[in-house]
């Protein structure tokens, strides 16, 4: 029987996030050997003055980015569930940016065809550079179960409360 893989993607923890942007450099000098952001395959959104949330693709099933590419550029991985960009065939439309939930597709400033991230072939240099310790690389389950723990110990928190 084969043993199938949770698919991983990179989270980032808004609790722990600065902004500071170390992801944003790091994924731009190793794909492209610049510190530029704008180069990057994530991205950094400031959601207001304190609150800092980094973006990647989280390969999604039946990826909304694929079907809307009119130009078949986009390909996703059964193994992986990586996005595959066919630079040949991107022209930059942004009908793939336009259909991601997470906005986690972005233009490369110089080609103009989108980049997404490939997550540095199961080793994402983001996550292992991110000095907040605020980027994991996790399954889907494994971030729910994160998340009913944190519910977890917040109701409990409460109800200690409640008692005294």
């Amino acid at each position: 029987m084969a043993t199938i893989h949770a698919r991983k993607f990179i989270t980032a923890d808004p609790e722990k996030c600065v902004g500071c942007g170390v992801c944003e450099y790091i994924c731009a000098f190793e794909k492209e050997k610049a510190f530029n952001p704008l180069k990057s395959r994530i991205r950094v959104v400031r959601l207001d003055s304190v609150i800092n949330l980094a973006v990647a693709c989280r390969l999604c099933e039946d990826a909304p980015c694929v079907a809307a590419c009119p130009r078949d550029a986009l390909t996703q991985s059964e193994e992986t569930g990586i996005i595959l960009v066919d630079e040949d065939k991107c022209n930059g439309c942004g009908w793939c940016i336009e259909a991601c939930d997470y906005g986690a597709i972005t233009l490369h400033p110089d080609s103009k065809t989108v980049i997404i991230c490939d997550l540095c072939d199961g080793e994402p240099k983001c996550v292992e550079w991110c000095p907040e310790e605020a980027l994991d690389f996790v399954s889907k389950d494994i971030l729910a179960q994160k998340a009913r723990i944190t519910v977890v110990k917040k109701l409990f928190q409460e109800a200690i409360k409640s008692l005294s």
